[in-house]
């Protein structure tokens, strides 16, 4: 494993306790999408069925059910436990808008026509939008909580690592996943205004909003 891909999934899982810890200690989901929430439980659900028939290594199995785990955790505390903080009436981006498209695309362009390559592939073009609903909410409040800001930074930051990460093992390894390769490169753009608005507005202790 590189260092690239080591801090790629670091950042990924700071995102993560970014976001849990935000509601857990303010005791509310305000400002978060359950809808983005759900579609990252899906992803990973769909993504780590092979826990089921391979093992690689220690490392990449408890990956695999931390991201799990915390997924349908955060869906928890936003659906059921602080469910009268949630925010339903900005949360209102068209997953199936999403979803469907998404689950077309894999059953025409994958690796091998079969169900759990296909789920894989489902998994990797619908992280690639799965952010949207979030991005979208944010645009209709006019703003995001600093915390919000900071859990949406790590999870793009993510996403950048491991652009690198396969730029160093094509190089390196003759490894090359064109799938996961444009799915992590519109994913990434997604997430450009985002990381603008960051470093010119966040980290400058002012209030982050996205245009509608």
């Amino acid at each position: 494993m590189n260092i690239f891909r080591l801090t790629g999934d670091l950042s990924h899982l700071a995102a993560i306790i970014i976001l849990l810890l935000k509601i857990w200690k303010s005791r509310s989901c305000a400002g978060i999408s359950g809808k983005s929430q759900l579609l990252f439980a899906l992803v990973f659900t769909t993504r780590y069925l092979d826990l089921f028939t391979s093992f690689i290594s220690l490392y990449n199995t408890s990956m695999k059910l931390i991201y799990i785990a915390c997924s349908y955790a955060t869906v928890y505390l936003i659906y059921m436990k602080f469910k009268a903080t949630y925010d339903g009436n900005h949360d209102t981006f068209r997953v199936e808008f999403l979803v469907v498209p998404v689950g077309g695309l894999s059953f025409l362009v994958n690796h091998d026509f079969s169900p759990l390559e296909i789920l894989w592939t489902f998994s990797i073009y619908l992280e690639s939008v799965a952010i949207l609903p979030q991005l979208f909410m944010i645009s209709k409040t006019g703003e995001a909580e600093t915390i919000t800001t900071h859990y949406l930074f790590f999870l793009g930051l993510y996403r950048a690592l491991y652009l690198v990460n396969w730029i160093w093992r094509y190089y390196f390894e003759g490894f090359f996943d064109l799938i996961a390769v444009v799915a992590g490169v519109v994913q990434t753009i997604l997430y450009c205004d985002f990381f603008y608005l960051y470093v010119t507005k966040v980290l400058k202790g002012k209030k982050l909003s996205l245009p509608a």
